[in-house]
């Protein structure tokens, strides 16, 4: 994400950016609500005189509308942010439309801003600045190819081969179809993570290494007992991801959900559900205030959450939105979607 401008007063005021990727528009899903205004290049149909002979054919023209926002929804899949909301500046004041925000689009968004939607922008500059990651997970006759991404990791391929007879030409057919699968998407990454049970994954590097060396250098080996989804969360728990994506967020989630749950069964230094968590933070006992980006939003349309929010920020806690895309942010939505690590036990 790309920061254009900012005009802010108080806290409230435009902000200007580029969004430069998927993640980027996972991000804004939970920076616009509801009353916003935005303001973005979009096509829109422009009524007028028409050919008579085909009376509707209306020319749709490229213009610049601010609308305030209703709804917005992730089509992740699609690589697109689909903002709705009713045209307030620009041509067809008070008819209602659709922004389609993409990779690259630049949109602007006057509100009052919260202090954890600034955090998500200034995260989002960040992470433009890291390293790309793609894990590959594989075993005999399977593979999965996945790209960390900040919301979690989006399975991108997968791969399955029965080995019978002649199993070493299949073996290396399977190899070659997965080096292939692999070049292609490792072309705009800085990091294949390699991963998997046994000792295919060895034998993989070194058939890598032989017909694609320029590949090969990208790739870091790592063990795991599975492949798949549960290979991904292993190699993120394990750290690998963030060797080399350093302050990965999704590393972060993983690692902190993993102590959350060692306190709570040990009875520990641990809180979760609202009315839980609440009670220590009255106490002054929260020290990381753990919550689902899908609870915040909810609980921010009854404008319930911001003034606990804030109250865990002047105790010097810390808040981290967890993505509910991903499997820690699942773990903590199981919870009640909110949690705390707390400074001292509580009764």
């Amino acid at each position: 994400m790309k920061v254009l401008k900012k005009e802010l007063r108080f806290n409230e005021g435009e902000i200007s950016i580029i969004t430069e990727s998927l993640d980027d528009l996972w991000h804004l899903k939970y920076i616009l609500e509801p009353n916003d205004l935005v303001y973005a290049f979009t096509k829109r149909r422009i009524e007028g005189a028409t050919d008579k002979l085909r009376p509707e054919k209306i020319e749709k023209k490229t213009v610049r509308l601010g609308i305030t926002v209703e709804k917005v929804e992730f089509h992740k899949f699609s690589n697109r942010l689909r903002v709705h909301g009713t045209i307030v500046d620009g041509i067809d004041a008070g008819a209602y439309h659709t922004i389609n925000v993409e990779e690259g689009t630049n949109i602007s968004i006057i509100k009052r801003w919260k202090n954890d939607q600034f955090e998500r922008i200034r995260e989002a500059e960040i992470a433009s600045l890291r390293p790309k990651v793609i894990i590959a997970t594989i075993e005999e006759g399977e593979a999965c190819i996945g790209m960390v991404r900040q919301f979690g990791v989006e399975e991108t391929s997968s791969l399955r081969q029965s080995l019978g007879k002649g199993e070493g030409n299949q073996r290396n057919s399977f190899f070659g179809e997965l080096a292939s699968q692999l070049k292609w998407a490792a072309e705009k990454v800085e990091a294949v993570i390699l991963a998997g049970p046994g000792f295919t994954k060895e034998d993989f590097f070194e058939f890598v290494r032989t017909r694609e060396p320029e590949l090969a250098k990208k790739i870091v080996l790592e063990d795991t007992t599975s492949i798949g989804v549960s290979g991904f969360q292993e190699v993120l728990r394990r750290g690998a991801v963030d060797r080399i994506m350093q302050e990965s967020r999704i590393g972060r989630e993983a690692i902190l959900i993993e102590e959350l749950m060692k306190e709570i069964s040990m009875d520990g230094k641990a809180a979760y559900g609202i009315a839980e968590v609440r009670s220590a933070q009255g106490m002054g006992a929260v020290e990381t205030l753990l919550i689902t980006d899908e609870l915040l939003r909810t609980e921010r349309e009854s404008d319930s959450i911001d003034s606990f929010l804030k109250s865990v920020e002047h105790s010097q806690g810390r808040i981290v939105v967890f993505s509910t895309e991903f499997e820690p942010g699942r773990k903590l939505d199981s919870l009640g979607g909110i949690a705390a690590l707390l400074r001292f036990k509580v009764a």
